[in-house]
């Protein structure tokens, strides 16, 4: 469960409950358990409710941090790009009777680069408003670099930029070939990371703490997960055994808690589209084909037919809508005629 040297750099606070000394009893003779982090079994039933990583009632922690810059004036300015092509428009796009605008990401199949994009966006968030620098040894890149050539003095001074962090994530998702269903697990587990290990994502740490959120997420959601020894080809400098021990100790910290139930998922997507939105980084809309209105009515009625079974299965009665009512016993269902440009 870990090693004698402890890996924090300050001591959590104890647990709440008095009886704790259960969980280290099954801990090997002279190891003790990382910054005295509460196991998943400990934690007090109201903990729940304020956990953004598992109660889908809670506010995510980055749509927080982000209005806080937004409060203050410090929202990002809409790109010039963006205003020259309203202009040249004359008219933003929006959906009529005759035309439908949709963008190709959906909750079940998000677009990768815009959610990548958004999750790099709610990092930069959540360092820019950090209320602390409260830290722990695995995630320094002082003392466990990425590279040869270390890191400058001064880097856990300046908040890296946007840019910056999407670069950084994008090369790993694009050479891992992960998927973007994995970059929102992985703000869920960066976010689950902050509030049970009671650290804080700084510019000397943001590295190796999202490193440790995509190497969970690709082995938790992909069926053929990217091995350690994959991600040291990606990194050329890192090492086998700091990819094994920087994996071990995130677990810990995660008190090997790494279910994501789907309204949080659901949550966290749709959070990112609010952040995008906010900062001018909306995902494009296109016409509506009828292609494409043929392949979601063909989606929306294999997700019907899997709700229907599962209710048949349970043995509730499904209650037909007006359109299928059929009393002759032999007439089709109704169907609305849709016009499509």
């Amino acid at each position: 469960m870990g090693n004698k040297n402890s890996c924090c750099a300050y001591s959590t606070p104890p647990s709440r409950k008095k009886d704790v000394q259960h969980f280290e009893e099954y801990l090997p003779e002279g190891e003790e358990s990382i910054g005295n982090l509460q196991h998943i079994s400990e934690r007090e039933i109201e903990d729940w409710d304020t956990d953004p990583s598992l109660h889908p009632k809670a506010g995510t922690l980055f749509l927080e941090r982000s209005k806080v810059s937004m409060e203050n004036g410090l929202s990002r300015k809409k790109s010039q790009n963006h205003i020259a092509e309203i202009r040249s428009s004359g008219l933003k796009k929006s959906s009529s009777c005759s035309t439908i605008y949709l963008d190709d990401s959906t909750v079940s199949q998000p677009n990768l680069k815009n959610t990548v994009k958004c999750v790099s966006l709610a990092i930069y968030y959540h360092i820019k408003n950090r209320t602390s620098e409260r830290y722990m040894e695995i995630f320094d890149e002082r003392k466990h670099p990425l590279t040869r050539d270390g890191v400058p003095e001064d880097y856990d001074q300046h908040n890296p930029e946007h840019k910056q962090i999407y670069k950084f994530i994008r090369t790993l998702f694009n050479s891992a070939q992960l998927t973007a269903e994995c970059a929102i697990i992985t703000l869920v587990y960066l976010e689950r990371l902050l509030t049970y290990a009671e650290v804080d994502i700084t510019p000397g740490n943001w590295k190796r703490i999202v490193l440790g959120a995509i190497l969970l997420a690709s082995k938790v959601w992909d069926d053929q997960a990217v091995w350690n020894v994959d991600y040291c080809q990606i990194l050329k400098d890192i090492t086998v055994e700091d990819m094994n021990e920087l994996e071990r100790q995130f677990l810990e910290m995660l008190q090997f808690n790494i279910n994501v139930p789907s309204s949080v998922y659901a949550k966290y997507y749709f959070d990112l589209r609010s952040l995008a939105e906010a900062n001018d980084l909306a995902f494009p809309g296109e016409p509506l084909s009828k292609e494409r209105a043929q392949k979601l009515e063909a989606m929306s009625r294999i997700c019907e037919d899997k709700v229907t079974a599962e209710l048949l299965k349970n043995g509730l009665k499904k209650w037909s809508s007006v359109d299928n009512v059929n009393a002759m016993g032999n007439i089709a269902p109704r169907r609305s005629v849709a016009i499509l440009s």
